[in-house]
């Protein structure tokens, strides 16, 4: 019988965050370099149909922000890895959850890179790697204080960019039906002429899936803050009805907006929509006040990816899936080590922007789509293997369980497919293979080590000090 340790500290992530800085997290993370940039990739893709690709990702959105929610209430203090930990062991755990990692640090990088571009729109001639090495400083100095005050801060961060998004529904309408001036001729040609609704057909408007995925990507971070939400059982279903029909509301509208305005093909994806709208409506000071909601939007997104890196890590390290260093809290109860991490990860996408400020954010976008749908397929499946397991019914549950939770593991899945076989996406899809089919690997070693090791350890005893 092996000697006994006994542990007298248990490092935990305070609970400082209240159910309106778990919304606008979460809102945060999933109105940012999506709508605001990755916008004209999907006009360009699918034309005014794109509507219709954005309202079914929402729908999909739903079905797994529900199953989450669900989970996370038959569960207490579980967040997303914790989940598929229990639901399917350590081997899965250990792939979804590195995967999640990946993919929110390429999230991140992606939102500070665009940061960097909305920058130069005044600064034309500073590199784009300078602006976003700036922009990374300050994101990552927001982190270390007190998750309170960076829940704080990131709800006024979303509360700009959510505002902003409201007045810009309310003057783009005001413009289409000529209630304040404009050199606008026609809106309705703009959505009917120029190729049609779908100009690109039914084909064009799936081909949008990708960007689209990656635009909703960080409805499940409320899932990841849970475990620092006060009264998560509460609040949680409620965040999560809210948090839905708004993100569909401020994607949908937007576009529709958009393509009134002017036609699809003239959006030039080098400026963001929005900006070269009031570019084109001669408002003046416009497209300047809207440069600098966009350039706080990426930023506020990129401050919630910071957060989902660092809680994920730590998450990961208690289940045994990594260092149980990363376990490790500062006496302000924030995961430093897991954020030092993050920010060497940025730097190498600096350094990225550096060697191909022309391609990198466009290359970098396409990841984030493939890894998102793995983790949001992982979510519903987890959701199916743990519903006969419940010790008590929670008051929000899935409707229509099994069948709907069912359909959006098959929906999300057939999209996967899809895209890993679109020569489009050649670049994005090898990486992500590559990135899945490394993880696969080292989930089989890092297994073998920790039953070698765990074999050869002490018995080890946690009591309370």
């Amino acid at each position: 019988m092996g000697r006994i340790i006994m542990e007298t500290n248990q490092q935990e992530l305070k609970k400082g965050l209240l159910p309106r800085h778990v919304q606008f997290i979460a809102l945060a993370g999933m109105i940012g370099t999506g709508i605001f940039k990755g916008s004209s990739d999907t006009l360009t893709i699918a034309g005014p149909s794109v509507v219709f690709t954005y309202l079914i990702g929402g729908l999909l959105l739903f079905i797994v922000m529900a199953a989450l929610g669900e989970m996370a209430l038959a569960f207490p203090n579980f967040n997303v890895q914790h989940l598929v930990n229990k639901a399917f062991g350590f081997r899965v755990s250990f792939i979804v959850g590195w995967l999640y990692w990946v993919n929110w640090i390429i999230v991140t990088v992606v939102e500070l890179l665009a940061a960097g571009s909305f920058l130069q729109f005044w600064f034309p001639q500073a590199p784009l790697w300078l602006l976003s090495l700036i922009c990374g400083a300050v994101i990552i100095g927001i982190n270390l204080f007190q998750v309170k005050y960076y829940g704080e801060m990131e709800f006024w961060f979303a509360g700009i960019k959510i505002l902003a998004l409201v007045a810009f529904i309310i003057l783009g309408v005001f413009l289409i039906v000529g209630i304040l001036p404009s050199s606008i001729q026609s809106p309705v040609s703009n959505y009917t002429g120029h190729g049609g609704f779908f100009p690109h057909g039914i084909g064009g408007m799936f081909s949008a899936f990708l960007v689209v995925m990656f635009s909703y990507g960080g409805a499940e971070l409320i899932g990841v803050a849970v475990t620092e939400t006060k009264d998560a059982e509460r609040v949680l279903p409620k965040i999560i009805k809210g948090a839905v029909w708004r993100v569909v509301i401020f994607y949908i509208l937007p576009i529709l907006i958009i393509c009134g305005i002017m036609p699809w093909n003239m959006v030039s994806g080098v400026d963001s929509p929005f900006v070269q709208v009031f570019s084109t409506t001669g408002l003046p000071g416009a497209a300047h006040i809207m440069n600098f909601v966009l350039l706080t939007a990426v930023l506020s997104a990129a401050n919630s990816g910071i957060y989902a890196t660092s809680r994920t890590l730590f998450s990961m390290a208690q289940s045994g899936v990594a260092p149980k260093g990363l376990a490790k809290v500062s006496g302000k109860g924030i995961p430093l080590i897991g954020i030092m991490i993050t920010s060497s990860c940025i730097l190498i996408g600096v350094f990225l922007a550096y060697m191909t400020p022309n391609q990198v954010i466009n290359y970098l976008m396409t990841i984030p789509g493939f890894t998102v749908m793995l983790v949001w397929i992982s979510i519903c499946a987890a959701q199916l293997k743990l519903r006969p397991y419940y010790k008590e019914k929670p008051a929000f549950q899935v409707k229509g369980f099994p069948y709907t939770t069912i359909l959006a593991i098959v929906s999300l899945s057939m999209i996967f497919i899809g895209f890993l076989l679109s020569p489009s996406n050649l670049i994005g899809s090898a990486v992500s293979l590559v990135i899945v089919g490394a993880l696969i690997i080292l989930s089989f070693v890092v297994r073998t080590n920790k039953e070698k090791t765990s074999a050869a350890e002490p018995l080890k005893v946690k009591v309370r000090a």
